[in-house]
C-alpha cells in the first residue's frame, strides 16, 4: 500500500474533495495543503454536524492527525485565526501542536482584499473571483514584494516592506479605484497583534514534512480548486491564481513526494462551475435547477449558486491527461437518482469538426457544442447503500461507462454528504 495519497479535483473545483480528504484522513498521520488560499471551501458533515474549513486541512477533525499549511498557500491570518477559534469552541484538541503553518507562507492582508473587490466591481475584465485577495497576494509574491508569515516577527523589516507596498497600493486604491486608502499605523498595530496570536502555529513545514517522509509516516496531500482552474492548464483567464496539478504538492510544501504515492482525482457525477468562464455542458433549464437544488450547489466560500450541467468527460479526460491521474473518486452520485436518462458529453463540435480535447483559447471553448451520449438512469436512492454489489445496475453501468471513456479506475464512491456514506473499492493506505 502507498505511503502517501494526493487528492486533486479534476473539474472546476467544488468536487467534494473535503469529504474525500476527511475519509482518507482517518488513516493518515499528516494532512497537508500545498496551494490556494481561503478561496477554497471544504464542507464536512460528521454525525450530522456541518463544518466548513477554508485554510486548515480537513483532517483536523481526526484527533490523531497533524495538519500542514505549506508555503505554496497564501494565508489570510484573520481567517485562519477564526477557523482556529471555531475548532477550539467545538472541542477539537491540541490545535497548537497539530496545526503546522509554514513561516514561508505569503500573507493576504487588507489591501489585497480591497484591490480584489475593487477590480471585480468594474465590469471590464470580470473574472468572478471570491474577492478574498487571493490573486493580488499571488501577484505580490511573483513580483517579490509580498509579506510573509516570518515577517510578522521582525517589526522593522515588516515596517519597511509595508511602507514600500502602501505607496503603490494606496495610489491604486485611492486614485484609480476611488476607494479609501489603508492607514499604515492602524495596519501595523492590527498585524502586530495578529502575529502574537499566530506564532504558536508557525513551524518549519518543509523540515517537518521531510522528516515525516523519512520516518515513513502516512501523508495525505490536499489540493484546492481543480485542474481546470490551473493557471497554465485551466480555462485561462477564468482560473485561480495558483497551480492546482499534483506536481505542485512537492513545490508547495518544500519536500519531495514519496515515490509510491497514490494520486486520486475527484469528480462529481455531473459538472458544476462557480463564477465566470466557459462551461460547455451548462444547463440553463429545469434540469440545471434540479441538480442545483438537489445537490445543494451553493459555494461553501461565497454562498453563490453554482452553474450546473451534465458530466463533461472531454474536460475530465483532459484534466487526467495533464495531471497524470489514473484513479478517481466519484461524489454526488446520489443527486442523479430519479432521473430516467442521463447525458454524458464525450466530444465537442467546433466549427463543424469533432474534437476530443479542450481548446486553449476561451473564444473557441465558448463556441464548442457538446456531443452527448445518453445512458439509462436509476430510480433507487443511494444514500443508505454501503456495498458495491447492492448498487442499482444502471448506476454500476454509469460508473463502468466513466471508466471505459477515461481509462481511469474508480477507487471510491460517495453516496451522500455524511462521512459514513462511502463505498471504498480500493483502500488507499
Amino acid at each position: 500500500m502507498p505511503q502517501a495519497v494526493v487528492i486533486i479535483g479534476v473539474q472546476w473545483g467544488d468536487e467534494g474533495k473535503g469529504k474525500i480528504v476527511d475519509y482518507y484522513s482517518s488513516s493518515a498521520e499528516i494532512v497537508a495543503r500545498f496551494q490556494g488560499g481561503n478561496n477554497a471551501g471544504h464542507t464536512l458533515v460528521v454525525e450530522g454536524k456541518q463544518t466548513i474549513l477554508h485554510l486548515i486541512p480537513s483532517g483536523i477533525l481526526h484527533p490523531h492527525t497533524a495538519c500542514a499549511i505549506g508555503s505554496g498557500v497564501v494565508v489570510d491570518p484573520e481567517n485562519l485565526l477564526k477557523e482556529v477559534e471555531v475548532l477550539r469552541q467545538a472541542g477539537v484538541p491540541d490545535l497548537e501542536n497539530r496545526i503546522w503553518l509554514s513561516d514561508r507562507c505569503h500573507l493576504i492582508v487588507d489591501y489585497h482584499k480591497h484591490l480584489d473587490a475593487a477590480r471585480e466591481s468594474r465590469k471590464a475584465g470580470k473574472i468572478g473571483t471570491t474577492k478574498r485577495g487571493i490573486g493580488p497576494a499571488y501577484e505580490d509574491r511573483a513580483a517579490r514584494r509580498g509579506l510573509r508569515v516570518s515577517d510578522l516577527f521582525h517589526e522593522k523589516l515588516f515596517e519597511e516592506r509595508l511602507k514600500a507596498n502602501l505607496e503603490e497600493k494606496n495610489f491604486l486604491l485611492e486614485k484609480y479605484y476611488g476607494v479609501p486608502p489603508v492607514n499604515m499605523e492602524e495596519f501595523q498595530s492590527k498585524y502586530r497583534e495578529i502575529g502574537k496570536k499566530l506564532k504558536p502555529f508557525v513551524k518549519d513545514v518543509s523540515r517537518l514534512m521531510a522528516d515525516s517522509i523519512a520516518e515513513g509516516k502516512k501523508i495525505l496531500y490536499e489540493g484546492a480548486q481543480g485542474v481546470l482552474l490551473d493557471m497554465d492548464y485551466g480555462t485561462y483567464p477564468y482560473v485561480t491564481s495558483s497551480h492546482t496539478l499534483p506536481s505542485q504538492a512537492a513545490l508547495g510544501l518544500g519536500a519531495r513526494v514519496p515515490v509510491d504515492t497514490l494520486f486520486v482525482g475527484v469528480i462529481k457525477a455531473y459538472s458544476t462551475r462557480v463564477g465566470e468562464g466557459p462551461f460547455p455542458t451548462e444547463l440553463k433549464d429545469a434540469m440545471g435547477d434540479r441538480l442545483r437544488e438537489t445537490g445543494h450547489e451553493f459555494g461553501a466560500t461565497t454562498g453563490r449558486p453554482r452553474r450546473c450541467g451534465w458530466l463533461d468527460l472531454v474536460a475530465v479526460k483532459y484534466a487526467l491527461r495533464v495531471s497524470g491521474i489514473k484513479n478517481l473518486a466519484i461524489t454526488k452520485s446520489d443527486v442523479l437518482s430519479g432521473i430516467s436518462e442521463l447525458k454524458v458529453c464525450t466530444a465537442y463540435e467546433l466549427d463543424g469538426k469533432t474534437i476530443d480535447t479542450l481548446p486553449a483559447d476561451t473564444d473557441s471553448l465558448n463556441r464548442v457544442k457538446p456531443i452527448y451520449e445518453t445512458v439509462p438512469g436509476w430510480q433507487e436512492p443511494l444514500t443508505e447503500i454501503r456495498k458495491y454489489d447492492e448498487l442499482p445496475q444502471n448506476f454500476k453501468n454509469y460508473l463502468k461507462f466513466i471508466e471505459t471513456q477515461t481509462g481511469a479506475r474508480i477507487n471510491l464512491l460517495s453516496t451522500g454528504a455524511g462521512r459514513e456514506q462511502v463505498i471504498d473499492l480500493k483502500k488507499a493506505f
